[in-house]
């Protein structure tokens, strides 16, 4: 069976640190990507710039996906996912501080599979963080990837 891979797009160190953490703790992902501004996920899932090396057609399990990014938006980063052929299908949890329901309503009308705000309270951020890993990654099934 292949390592289910996740992709987590975090510019806030501290939301990424926990993110690492309740992920870990639970050993809920046995590869997890770190993108720190919406440019570089796209370069990780299109194998491009700096993972021009890397095989796109390895997708991750699902993407926990910050909407707040420098270079690229995560709402545009979800529109290209969205748009591309062999990204289409993959599960997009936004996973973000932004309270502004546009924000939401754009993040569905995009195809976002989720949309969770990040508590501020740390045992809730691990438990939210705990939560989606498991439903995502041991829960659900992606149409690609299987063996």
């Amino acid at each position: 069976m292949q390592n289910k891979v996740v992709l987590l797009v975090e510019d806030n160190p501290d939301d990424e640190a926990l993110t690492l953490r309740a992920l870990r703790k639970h050993n809920l992902a046995n590869d997890i990507v770190v993108a720190r501004d919406g440019q570089e996920a796209l370069d990780f899932l299109f194998a491009e710039g700096d993972y021009s090396e890397r095989d796109k057609s390895i997708l991750p399990q699902v993407i926990l996906l910050d909407l707040k990014l420098p270079k690229v938006d995560g709402l545009q980063v979800l529109e290209r996912l969205r748009a591309a052929e062999h990204t289409r299908h993959v599960p997009v949890v936004v996973l973000t501080s932004s309270n502004q329901e546009q924000d939401m309503i754009r993040s569905y009308d995009l195809g976002a599979n989720s949309y969770v705000r990040k508590p501020v309270d740390f045992e809730q951020f691990l438990e939210a963080a705990r939560q989606l890993g498991l439903y995502w990654l041991v829960l659900n099934d992606v149409p690609y990837g299987r063996e």
